[in-house]
């Protein structure tokens, strides 16, 4: 199903956080219903969503006038009012919403989001702090991680695989990485193969463990 034919989706809370959101998610095609308390937010993003409503999303009936069950999906992007937060998650799931993402503070914050019926949970400043820690490291480039320790990464070869093909190098028996891409200057990323040869002015993508990925970026 294309983005226009979905159903659309309401962003509650039109912060740092959920502004973005909801301006990704009308860049990509979506129908995006914000809502937030503070007039000066809905002035500012009034041009650039489909609409902006100043809304109590706490309540019931302010809710259920939005017509949450047209909605695709749920945002509750609400800062630090943890009560507001949990509270406007629960009136979303009694009024059959069941696709409800969550933005938490931490995670007494998340367990009780669950536990009122968000289907996802967020912790968008971790996140990025884990993102920025990693990133201080002068070999890697960039850095995504995921929940299971998994992660991908883009980083400077390290001298232990330069010169060699990866058949040679044998990263995933070696140092239980995968070399996924390669790329060498303002030259577009390739995708590797074992004949790739790995040259000393290459980034790599590479995917695993994130405590791999951090003992492979720091080989010599």
């Amino acid at each position: 199903m294309s983005a226009k034919k979905r159903k659309p989706v309401l962003v509650i809370g039109l912060g740092r956080f959920g502004g973005a959101v909801a301006l990704t998610l009308e860049r990509m095609g979506h129908e995006v219903l914000g809502a937030d308390s503070e007039a000066a937010l809905v002035q500012e993003f009034a041009p650039q969503l489909t609409k902006v409503v100043q809304a109590d999303c706490t309540d019931h009936l302010c809710l259920k006038s939005l017509g949450v069950e047209d909605f695709e999906a749920a945002v509750v992007a609400i800062g630090t009012d943890i009560e507001a937060s949990v509270l406007t998650v629960l009136a979303l799931s009694d009024l059959g919403l069941t696709n409800i993402w969550a933005k938490a503070t931490n995670d007494k914050h998340a367990r009780i989001l669950e536990r009122t019926g968000a289907t996802h949970v967020v912790f968008p400043e971790q996140k990025m702090g884990e993102r920025v820690a990693h990133l201080l490291n002068e070999r890697l480039l960039d850095f995504i991680g995921f929940g299971d320790e998994f992660a991908i990464a883009r980083l400077k070869a390290p001298e232990a695989i330069v010169g060699l093909p990866l058949v040679t190098s044998d990263c995933r028996r070696k140092f239980a990485v995968t070399v996924v891409g390669v790329k060498r200057g303002t030259e577009d990323f390739i995708h590797a193969v074992p004949d790739t040869l790995i040259f000393p002015d290459y980034e790599l993508v590479v995917s695993g463990r994130i405590a791999d990925i951090e003992r492979f970026s720091a080989l010599n």
